[in-house]
């Protein structure tokens, strides 16, 4: 413990001494001046009750001056504000974790797997800031970069429930004439994706679908000062990498993971298993796992591939313990006053002097 002003208290205690010792010399001083002389007071004084009633004055008046004398000390290092300085170690992981998904409609299922194995990573963060933004032909920054976590996990299930409606929709309506199919529940779920489609497919006949370098890219660009801020950064990218461009975009994958390289962001790939594919006859199940592989290795991120010996909730551990060993403890210093100790000092020594005032005057 130390003291923040302790002038106060070095002040006090010379300012104590002096009185003190003025005190002693103006008794000795004044000890027999006035008043009369009373011969044969041996008498009185070798009494057996004189002297207990002298002996207790004496103990009395000593205690009473320790407790005044005590309660002034614990005046003046109150008054020179007692505090000590704690280190903090807040846990604070800063690391900034951002969903980029791919919300075309041949990967639904990976897609719901990967948002409900999420759920528990956000619900054990400490300090790690997370994002999502879901792209086709164009991106929606879903979630901004935020450390509310229940607000993520709402957003999350709101996810889920996308991609439940888009397995409806593969399942039951895809391919299938209006004819052949009961156009009320059709339409109704319809405009139900049209709420969450709205914002990821603008110019789509123009521009195609399933542009992933432009959907990272924009991930990218979406962490906060990406430029002035040192904090580690990741972006777990799910997407079977089957672009359906019309013209050319603006960035390729090979191009936005180079970006991502360039600002230390490490791309984690996650795509889908061979039988989930959706178009093999557009491109190769393997020339699309193959770019994607590349691409992400290139940002020293991991690609990971669905199989049945490797599922999404085993994806999610391993990002997260890779991640786990990248993470500085974040330690802070603080002064923190503490008064009790002189406060219940003081207390105790007022308490003792006017109980001792009290004895006296009995």
């Amino acid at each position: 413990m130390a003291l923040k002003n302790p002038i106060i208290l070095y002040i006090g205690v010379a300012v104590l001494l002096v009185v003190f010792i003025l005190a002693v010399l103006m008794k000795r001083k004044a000890r027999f001046a006035g008043g009369s002389k009373v011969a044969n007071t041996h008498f009185v004084r070798s009494s057996a009750s004189y002297r207990m009633v002298r002996a207790r004055r004496v103990i009395v008046a000593v205690i009473m001056e320790l407790a005044l004398a005590t309660s002034i000390v614990s005046g003046l290092v109150l008054a020179s504000r007692p505090v000590v300085t704690e280190a903090t170690s807040n846990g604070t992981k800063k690391r900034d974790i951002f969903l980029c998904m791919d919300v075309s409609y041949s990967i639904y299922a990976l897609n719901y797997d990967l948002v409900e194995s999420l759920e528990e990573v956000v619900r054990s963060l400490d300090g790690d800031r997370f994002g999502i933004s879901i792209f086709n032909t164009s991106t929606v920054l879903y979630v901004p970069m935020t450390d509310d976590y229940d607000f993520v996990i709402s957003k999350l299930e709101e996810l889920k429930e996308y991609f439940k409606l888009q397995q409806e929709y593969m399942e039951n309506y895809e391919g299938k004439y209006l004819s052949d199919i009961d156009t009320e529940a059709y339409y109704k779920i319809r405009d139900d994706l049209d709420y969450y489609d709205a914002g990821t497919l603008v110019n789509n006949y123009t521009k195609g679908s399933s542009l992933v370098g432009e959907g990272l890219a924009t991930a990218l660009f979406s962490f906060p000062r990406i430029t002035d801020e040192d904090r580690t950064r990741i972006i777990i990218l799910s997407t079977d990498n089957s672009q359906e461009e019309i013209g050319t975009p603006l960035v390729e994958i090979d191009e936005a993971c180079s970006i991502c390289a360039d600002h230390g962001i490490r791309v984690f790939g996650v795509f889908p298993a061979e039988e989930k594919f959706y178009d093999r006859s557009r491109i190769p199940y393997n020339e699309a796992m193959n770019g994607l592989m590349k691409a992400v290795q290139s940002t020293g991120g991991t690609f990971y591939r669905e199989s049945d010996t490797l599922s999404v909730q085993d994806m999610v551990d391993d990002i997260q313990a890779q991640e786990a060993l990248m993470v500085d403890e974040v330690t802070t210093t603080r002064v923190v006053d503490k008064p009790v100790i002189p406060t219940m000092v003081l207390l105790i020594a007022l308490a003792i002097f006017f109980i001792a005032a009290m004895v006296l005057m009995l």
